[in-house]
């Protein structure tokens, strides 16, 4: 019994402690409610890591590939660029579904929730510019004020690749040392997810069952939790047909070449929600399809940097739904700005497990949103895992055929050999 305990996934038991947390508000919900500290426990652990894991990734993204940048000089500029626009329209479009589809609008997630920044005030260009340069990076630090921290690592990683000999050395290795101790941190932090998912579930179905006097709360929240994950599903969907769709016609990308060549690394995506996994094959099949080995080898490990259009999408459908559950009104203008702080503290986390709920945590909290709003969607997280991974390798693969196509270094002959092979 115990080694069959032992063998089940992270994933296998937080959807276990989802059903044990639903028929724990069900059935008791008063002791469903009490229970509440366990989740707070959870999310303050989380909150902890969020600071030195931002810090330690970004100094090392910036200031250790400093030299690789200047060698590839144009291909970075213009894949940077590339990865900006589009997973700034993968933002506007996740923003766009959320608002009118609503998915969160109705869930009482409880307890006490200050108002956003600004929620009284207009918010104003100077007023943004004063939020973002901190006046002390440990004050900032202690209240978890995103954007002050990510504004401060990025000057000191700055700062940090015009520094030569032992000096740069030492600090790049306590960075890179840092953002190492954190990945696994956040690795042993998570083996507590499926009781603060119980408790936060427990919780949220408790006080709907209470609310609405009897079980439909709980049908009222799992209604909340199916539509979010609808809204995400469509959401990326759209997103393909507007954005990634047309960028292939743009750059004269041979769409049923790319399709089939995607397609394997894309289902391995889906079925194991892991962009590790499918990024080997999706490698061997860009370079295959006529893209050379360079051009592969440098887009496709920045994009899942730099270019996460799925995780980005979905992190600002699953912000606002904090917001719509926490009952707090956000002006379009707060929501930009909640976007942009998700946009640049997401970069250079993606090899951490479960990189989304710390990004997604942090951000909440800066923006005084309810933080069990994460905990409570982790439970169906599974499922937006799995649409969200294969956007995010579709994407990086899209982007490698057209860097190779702006170059003026894609193989089109290889592309039409490997076609026809498909085809036989």
């Amino acid at each position: 019994m115990w080694t069959f305990l032992r063998a089940r996934t992270l994933t296998q038991w937080i959807v276990v402690a989802m059903v044990v947390g639903v028929a724990l508000g069900i059935v008791s919900p008063g002791f469903a409610v009490s229970i509440r500290p366990i989740s707070t426990v959870f999310l303050r652990m989380i909150r902890s890591i969020i600071v030195p894991l931002i810090f330690g990734t970004l100094v090392v993204g910036i200031a250790g590939h400093g030299d690789d940048m200047k060698r590839v000089g144009r291909l970075a500029l213009k894949s940077i660029i590339y990865f900006e626009i589009v997973t700034t329209l993968a933002l506007f479009i996740g923003l766009l579904a959320v608002n009118v589809l609503k998915p969160g609008v109705g869930v009482s997630l409880g307890g006490e929730t200050a108002a956003a920044p600004g929620a009284t005030n207009q918010i104003t260009f100077t007023g943004v510019l004063e939020h973002i340069v901190p006046q002390s990076f440990f004050e900032a630090a202690a209240g978890n004020e995103m954007l002050q921290i990510v504004f401060w690592s990025v000057l000191f990683a700055i700062g940090l690749s015009q520094v030569r000999g032992r000096a740069k050395e030492t600090m790049l290795g306590f960075c890179e040392a840092l953002a190492e101790v954190m990945f696994k941190f956040t690795g042993v932090v998570m083996k507590f997810a499926p009781f603060g998912v119980a408790a936060a579930l427990a919780f949220t179905v408790g006080q709907a069952v209470v609310k609405y006097g009897g079980p439909e709360g709980a049908w009222h929240i799992l209604r909340s939790l199916g539509l979010v994950v609808l809204t995400l599903y469509i959401a990326l969907v759209i997103f393909g047909l507007l954005v990634l769709y047309p960028v292939a016609r743009l750059a004269r990308v041979p769409v049923g070449t790319f399709a089939a060549a995607v397609k394997e690394p894309a289902l391995i995506a889906f079925s194991t929600a892991s962009s590790e996994a499918a990024l080997p094959k999706a490698m061997e099949q860009m370079e295959a399809i006529g893209v050379p080995r360079r051009i592969v080898a440098f887009v496709m490990p920045t994009g899942y940097s730099f270019n996460l259009d799925g995780s980005t999408l979905y992190l600002s459908v699953a912000s606002v739904f904090a917001a719509q559950a926490g009952g707090v009104s956000l002006t379009w203008g707060q929501q930009l700005l909640m976007m942009v702080t998700l946009m640049l503290t997401s970069k250079g986390v993606a090899g951490v497990p479960r990189a989304a709920l710390v990004i997604l945590t942090g951000t909440l909290a800066s923006f005084n949103l309810p933080a069990e709003a994460a905990v409570v969607l982790l439970g169906v997280d599974v499922l937006m895992d799995m649409a969200r991974t294969t956007v995010n390798l579709i994407g990086n693969c899209l982007a490698t055929v057209v860097m190779a196509r702006w170059e003026g270094e894609y193989d089109e002959s290889r592309a039409l050999v490997t076609n026809g092979a498909e085809a036989a």
